[in-house]
């Protein structure tokens, strides 16, 4: 039987529109979600991404972050019967302020999973305000503690598995050690690619000011050459099935293009494109309303 991979609803975050595609828009502030994912039906749930630490943080980075609802790792978890100390492993796209902030609140016996060159690249200085202080240090503890870090070596040893089923392989975007993590379903292969993919109507299905075919737009906010970036997104989206972002809701995948959205779980109910216009198309027509 397939593993099974629920969408956890960790919170919002406030930006600028740009940030998230190249030139969309820019000096509009949108609210996107911030995505983490449970995996499940394996030897152990694993947690891919957890989020922000709390919602004031996000102001290091010119941002603001919301807690609404039933949203936050504790009540995303609880939803599912799963508490921290049930997790067997974390494993992380990259370390950027909005995707690492709970790692200090799991037991060390649960291990956490990063490309080695990310955690190099956390300290470098070159994207130094994504990386909050608290949350390397942590990092760094585990790397004296037996058995709490485990750190890949994506880009020169190849794809790794972690459990029957999940294999992380090096995601070439976004940052230089960002990693996307591969997960063997009923129904194909899930990709979950960090933000590589932020916004998959403006960059894939509509790809902003983009006219060649298939063709698509980068984001706002990578650390790599334009080219890299658009190979790693048809990396993601030549991965298998389905595609899975962490600030928009996952994409079913034919040849390279979309070709519907799911919402909650992968596999799950698809919805056709036109049914889910996206978070950022969706935080523009609500900026537009209210006059910003």
């Amino acid at each position: 039987m397939g593993l099974e991979v629920k969408v956890l609803d960790l919170g919002d975050i406030e930006l600028e529109s740009s940030f998230l595609v190249l030139g969309h828009h820019c000096g509009i502030p949108v609210q996107v979600p911030v995505f983490g994912f449970l995996i499940l039906g394996g030897e152990t749930p694993i947690v891919v991404d957890t989020g922000f630490s709390h919602p004031d943080i996000m102001g290091n980075v010119g941002m603001k972050g919301f807690y609404k609802g039933d949203q936050g790792l504790d009540k995303q978890l609880e939803k599912h019967g799963v508490k921290k100390s049930d997790v067997g492993y974390i494993l992380h796209t990259h370390l950027h302020i909005d995707h690492a902030g709970k790692d200090d609140e799991f037991p060390n016996e649960t291990v956490v999973v990063i490309n080695r060159r990310e955690l190099e690249y956390s300290v470098s200085g070159l994207m130094g305000e994504q990386y909050p202080p608290e949350y390397i240090k942590h990092l760094v503890d585990r790397l004296h503690i037996q058995g709490a870090l485990r750190l890949l070596d994506l880009e020169i040893a190849g794809p790794e598995e972690i459990i029957p089923g999940v294999r992380c392989e090096v995601a070439g975007g976004h940052t230089e050690g960002s990693m996307n993590v591969l997960v063997e379903t009923d129904e194909g292969t899930a990709c979950i690619c960090g933000d590589v993919i932020y916004d998959v109507v403006n960059q894939i299905n509509d790809p902003f000011h983009q006219v060649m075919y298939m063709e698509p737009q980068v984001t706002g906010n990578h650390g790599n050459t334009k080219r890299e970036e658009k190979a790693a997104i048809r990396r993601a989206l030549n991965s298998g099935r389905f595609v899975l972002p962490v600030h928009d809701r996952p994409a079913v995948v034919e040849r390279g293009q979309v070709t519907g959205r799911l919402f909650d779980s992968v596999p799950g109910k698809v919805l056709p494109n036109d049914a889910y216009p996206g978070p950022l198309t969706e935080a523009f027509e609500a900026a537009q309303l209210a006059g910003v």
